[in-house]
């Protein structure tokens, strides 16, 4: 059996920090202090040296990789003869749960929207999609939020196929982290965007993961990229940790925040919960659903102590 390093060896490209940023040339950095601390999730520590030596390079390469796709539409579409679509451009990103997946979203949004080629780049978040709570219960998967069943794949799929076909005005739904549950009055407006960045952690899964054979289309057959957020799994759940006692004066202090009954736990009650959780529900699912997943993505963001990417993978 190939071990894991001799099969990333096989896939991909190995760029450490430093080699990665020689790959930047003389892309300007867009971005000011204030405005990438706004950028930055909880408990994360993403600096202006980090986004210049790791997402300005790799800005550049998904701008050069879109303009290649923008020139093949057209010369395919002069063969057909037909009129071109505003097909958006998707790039998924994926990884578990506190690996910083929203993070690395924003600053990607923010970094190529400062492209000429493609001004218009949305973020979607795939959390929308989970089934609202009360189906949840009714299903049996309270405790398996987050899991591939726990979402409405139809609805996924249905919104992805109405954008890749260049439908406008096509409404994603909103999840509030307060409520804990999907928002019923209101949704996101997403009309024709040159790029579409979709986050979430099943974003990479193929018919190779469902229980049962099926032919239907997933996710990742309109992701034109593929990025995976990854790190070693003592790490996700320090950091799952430290964030979940972060939100104790934070998300949890709100009255209407569903896990408010957290937010006056001691410093040792917050770790034992917070471990609880992570031990049976987002380990699980990161070891059975998320994990396997990775080495189908086109990059590899692989990160160390204190976020910190300390090794980028590129597929070969």
């Amino acid at each position: 059996m190939q071990s894991e390093h001799s099969l990333q060896h096989a896939l991909y490209h190995s760029f450490s920090q430093t080699d990665w940023a020689q790959l930047r040339e003389s892309v300007p950095l867009t971005l000011n202090e204030a405005e990438l601390v706004a950028l930055r999730g909880a408990n994360e520590q993403v600096s202006l040296s980090e986004v210049t030596d790791i997402y300005l390079p790799l800005s550049r390469l998904l701008n050069l990789i879109v303009e290649a796709k923008q020139s093949r539409g057209l010369v395919l579409n002069e063969f057909l003869g037909q009129k071109p679509t505003k097909s958006p451009y998707i790039i998924s990103i994926a990884g578990s749960v506190a690996v910083g997946k929203s993070t690395t979203a924003r600053i990607l949004q923010a970094l190529l929207q400062q492209w000429p080629e493609h001004p218009k780049v949305d973020l979607v978040t795939t959390d929308g999609f989970l089934y609202p709570l009360v189906e949840l219960k009714q299903r049996g998967l309270l405790q398996r939020k987050g899991f591939p069943e726990s979402y409405d794949s139809k609805m996924l799929l249905d919104f992805i196929a109405e954008l890749k076909s260049g439908k406008s005005d096509v409404e994603a739904p909103l999840y509030s982290h307060v409520t804990y549950d999907r928002l019923t009055d209101k949704k996101q407006a997403i009309n024709q965007p040159d790029i579409l960045i979709l986050e979430g952690l099943n974003v990479l899964q193929t018919g190779l993961d469902a229980p049962v054979d099926t032919k239907s289309p997933f996710v990742s057959d309109f992701v034109d990229f593929s990025i995976y957020v990854d790190a070693d799994e003592n790490l996700l759940k320090q950091w799952y940790c430290e964030r979940f006692l972060q939100f104790r004066s934070g998300a949890f202090a709100n009255e209407n925040s569903y896990f408010h009954h957290y937010a006056s736990l001691s410093d040792g009650q917050a770790r034992k919960i917070a471990s609880h959780i992570w031990d049976t529900i987002n380990a699980p699912n990161l070891q059975l659903n998320i994990k396997p997943t990775r080495e189908r993505a086109n990059l590899i963001l692989n990160k160390g102590q204190d976020h910190l990417i300390k090794q980028v993978l590129l597929r070969k």
